[in-house]
């Protein structure tokens, strides 16, 4: 959809401006250059509260010059699909998590490793510094352009068939996870059934019960409303979900050096609107899932669960090494 942003001709006319006004009102409308953003998530969601903040603060830095159509719910397809079509350049921007993009830039895995960050002040101060930007770097040596980290939060697990406080609970659920191969191997290690699947797909498959259940931020499963399928959620915090605003080369090859940089304030802008509504979201989100029928599980055995899914980060450190994992650790965050 198009964002209050696009300039149209039209209203103009009908409210009578002269036809120079109106010649100069259709020639700037022609002159705008309209920019495809993406993402799975619906059009009340933190997502598009960022794609908002960020069309606007680009039509402010640009006098219009650019005009954003977002495209939300997956109308372009998965995350994984997008981010190809970022790379040919069939879509302009993409609002997305990480969970596909390690299968591009696998040094971006390191993010999706379980209990990796203690709390979202502890994640957002490693992402807007130095690790964050060496990632952002590793980013576009891979035919894509990371403009700026954004968020989905603290990832929880939901499912239809019981209450999950420790491991043991969770075992032998088939839970949905996103195309990545880290958080498949934590899952495994709880001897749950992990299946990938595109997020467009999830609320068909718990609703026809293909999976159990599903994992995601509170901000997703109360505005994908995943309530609706599934009974119980428990509040495990298993992985912190950081999302990206990339951008498609072919559109970043074209820019100039300041307009360029309107996107990366844009973006950034984008970026701390969607984490103001994840806040939000966090602090108010639980109670609103209650109120519509969920069982929350608070009380749950973090330590057992972290304990549990140790192993996994060996299938990160045998394959990349453990330096990224160590400049996190040891950063002054």
């Amino acid at each position: 959809m198009m964002t209050r942003f696009a300039r149209h001709a039209l209203p103009a006319a009908i409210a009578g401006i002269s036809t120079l006004a109106l010649a100069s009102t259709s020639l700037s409308a022609v002159a705008a250059q309209t920019i495809t953003v993406g993402h799975t998530t619906s059009d009340n969601s933190h997502y598009s509260a960022g794609v908002d903040a960020f069309a606007a603060k680009l039509d402010e830095l640009s006098d219009g010059e650019f005009v954003v159509a977002e495209h939300p719910s997956g109308a372009l397809g998965g995350e994984r699909a997008m981010i190809e079509g970022l790379q040919i350049g069939t879509i302009d921007m993409v609002v997305s998590s990480t969970g596909p993009l390690g299968n591009f830039v696998p040094e971006t895995y390191v993010l999706d490793l379980p209990f990796l960050f203690k709390d979202y002040d502890q994640a957002r101060c490693v992402l807007d510094g130095e690790v964050g930007q060496a990632l952002l770097d590793k980013i576009d040596q891979h035919d894509l352009v990371g403009l700026a980290w954004s968020e989905n939060g603290f990832r929880h697990l939901t499912n239809s068939l019981r209450d999950v406080k420790t491991p043991e609970d969770a075992a032998g659920l088939k839970i949905r996870t996103m195309e990545n191969e880290m958080h498949m191997a934590a899952f495994r290690e709880l001897d749950v059934h992990p299946t990938p699947m595109a997020f467009p797909e999830l609320f068909t498959a718990l609703q026809q019960g293909t999976v159990d259940g599903q994992e995601n931020p509170i901000s997703v499963i109360l505005t994908g409303n995943l309530w609706e399928v599934q009974d119980h959620l428990s509040l495990t915090g298993h992985v912190y979900s950081p999302a990206i605003m990339l951008a498609s080369p072919v559109l970043w090859d074209g820019l100039s050096d300041e307009e360029k940089g309107w996107f990366r304030e844009a973006a950034h802008a984008g970026a701390e609107a969607t984490r103001a509504m994840v806040s939000r979201l966090e602090t108010e989100g639980v109670a609103e899932l209650k109120e519509k029928g969920m069982t929350v599980v608070e009380d749950i055995d973090k330590s057992a669960f972290q304990e549990a899914v140790e192993p996994s980060y060996k299938v990160y450190t045998d394959e990349y090494g453990s330096e990224m994992l160590d400049r996190i650790r040891h950063s002054d965050c």
